[in-house]
């Protein structure tokens, strides 16, 4: 595997809008087998389909979940060295008054952990980041 790209939750999000971003679409084809996910994003995938009721969006969006995401995109874990490198992040930011999001913290530790680049929609929460590659794919 020749992992080089690890997608956020609203990159993953993306395709199933109405009438997603088609230069997202592309750049995600042309990436095939070098793109992976974080545990904490496959975590807010699902927590938010689950939080939906019962019907065609819910199981549209499970279906894309485990027939899309789960089949073609290897789910990194949040382990050892990713859990230190976030605890490093936290400490060094923390001296600094900077305190981001807990679970993008995890997402980019993954990235970090594994030499990724960080795909997101939304790099507010992971700019001050060291060593963290960041793109945006839909602009």
């Amino acid at each position: 595997m020749n992992l080089k790209y690890l997608l956020d939750t609203n990159i993953l999000s993306e395709p199933l809008k109405p009438v997603p971003a088609p230069r997202l679409l592309s750049r995600i084809k042309r990436n095939q087998g070098r793109m992976a996910t974080a545990a904490p994003v496959w975590h807010e995938l699902s927590f938010g389909a689950l939080r939906l009721p019962e019907g065609k969006r819910r199981s549209a969006i499970e279906r894309y979940l485990t027939e899309v995401v789960g089949l073609t995109l290897p789910v990194l874990p949040y382990d050892a060295d990713s859990a230190g490198i976030h605890a490093e992040e936290r400490a060094r930011l923390a001296a600094r008054g900077l305190i981001p999001p807990f679970v993008d913290g995890q997402i980019a530790s993954i990235a970090i952990a594994n030499n990724l680049v960080l795909v997101t929609a939304d790099a507010s929460g992971y700019r001050h980041f060291r060593k963290l590659k960041i793109q945006n794919w839909l602009v």
